[in-house]
């Protein structure tokens, strides 16, 4: 197996199941014009994202890492006439394009960038008492997951989905000896979960256009 059919396969998925979508490609085609980084999740995997808060019926939903707003469109698509999407970006430059794709997307009134360290704009989510969160995706500073994670959790309600991406590290999270930062944070990040009882949680390894990676997956139990 190689990455260029890991590729192919997502392409033909994209083809098949989710088609043409003129906003979700403008909102990439800005981020590439902007020079933001490629690292914006694959288009099955934002369909992914919106058929999970679908399916747990999301009112609110809680972004961690912005980038360029594309999984927020994703996800701000699932939520009823009445939902909320708060996505948490410490980058202006990033904030700005992904507030500009959200406009454009007809989300502008539904979708709220937040900027600064996202421990920061986590703990002042809680200061003002913030509704709890029937969904959260964290896609951010992989040394940082750990702490996002319990933020999460306070956050949330039973009920709630969290989902972490890029856990797996091309699987580098298996190495015990590794001192890359991305690496020991993720394995930090399921230690936490192991050890949080309020949980249920699991680990799912992925291939595709983002190559060898994969994400967790938690459900708040109580």
């Amino acid at each position: 197996m190689s990455q260029q059919q890991w590729t192919a396969v997502d392409e033909y998925f994209g083809e098949v199941l989710i088609g043409a979508d003129p906003v979700l490609e403008s909102a990439l085609a800005g981020a590439d014009e902007a020079g933001l980084p490629h690292i914006n999740v694959a288009p099955n995997q934002g369909k992914l994202l919106h058929l999970l808060a679908l399916t747990v019926g999301a009112r609110r939903i809680l972004e961690v890492g912005t980038l360029g707003g594309y999984s927020a469109i994703w996800m701000a698509r699932a939520l009823p006439a009445d939902g909320k999407l708060i996505t948490l970006e410490i980058d202006p430059k990033h904030a700005e394009v992904a507030r500009g794709n959200l406009k454009h997307a007809g989300l502008a009134e539904v979708a709220e960038v937040r900027i600064g360290p996202a421990a920061d704009t986590l703990a002042q989510l809680a200061r003002e008492g913030a509704e709890p969160f029937d969904f959260v995706f964290i896609d951010a500073d992989k040394p940082g997951n750990p702490a996002y994670f319990e933020w999460a959790v306070k956050l949330s309600r039973p009920g709630t989905l969290i989902v972490v991406d890029n856990v797996v590290r091309g699987g580098a999270v298996a190495d015990a000896a590794s001192t890359d930062p991305s690496v020991t944070g993720s394995r930090r990040l399921h230690e936490v979960v192991a050890a949080e009882p309020r949980v249920s949680a699991t680990s799912v390894q992925t291939v595709g256009v983002k190559g060898y990676d994969g994400f967790l997956l938690a459900r708040v139990e109580s």
